[in-house]
C-alpha cells in the first residue's frame, strides 16, 4: 500500500514539474547585479525579501529582473539584502505572472577585467 501511495505521488510531482518547466522554459546564463527586490531596490510589489538578478539594457533598454527561485545554488550563493552582489547565471527562465523567473543550476561571481 505504501509503495502505490509513494508512486503516485512521485508520479504526481513528475507532472506538476513537467507543468512547470513545459516548453517555454529556456536555459540560459546571464550576468548582472544581485540584489532584495524588497529592501534595495524597492519594488512596490514586493513585501517580503526576495532576490533579483539586474542584468542592464543595452544603450537605452531598460534593465532585465530575474527573480530568483530559491533552491540550493542560490541558497550557497547567499542573498543579498542591502546593496548588491554581482554574479553569473546559468539556468533556466520561466515567465510567470508577469515576471521571469530564473531557476539556477550555476551561479559564481564574474571574473574581474
Amino acid at each position: 500500500m505504501k509503495t502505490k501511495v509513494v508512486l503516485a505521488l512521485v508520479f504526481l510531482l513528475a507532472l506538476t514539474t513537467a507543468g512547470i518547466a513545459g516548453d517555454e522554459a529556456k536555459t540560459v546564463t546571464v550576468t548582472g547585479s544581485i540584489a532584495c527586490a524588497k529592501c534595495t531596490l524597492k519594488m512596490a510589489e514586493a513585501t517580503d525579501c526576495q532576490s533579483v538578478l539586474v542584468v542592464e539594457g543595452k544603450q537605452d533598454a531598460a534593465p532585465m529582473h530575474y527573480y530568483l527561485v530559491k533552491n540550493d545554488v542560490t541558497e550557497e550563493f547567499g542573498h543579498v539584502c542591502q546593496g548588491e552582489k554581482a554574479a553569473k547565471i546559468t539556468g533556466t527562465v520561466l515567465e510567470k505572472d508577469g515576471k521571469l523567473w530564473l531557476t539556477a543550476t550555476k551561479m559564481k561571481a564574474p571574473k574581474q577585467a
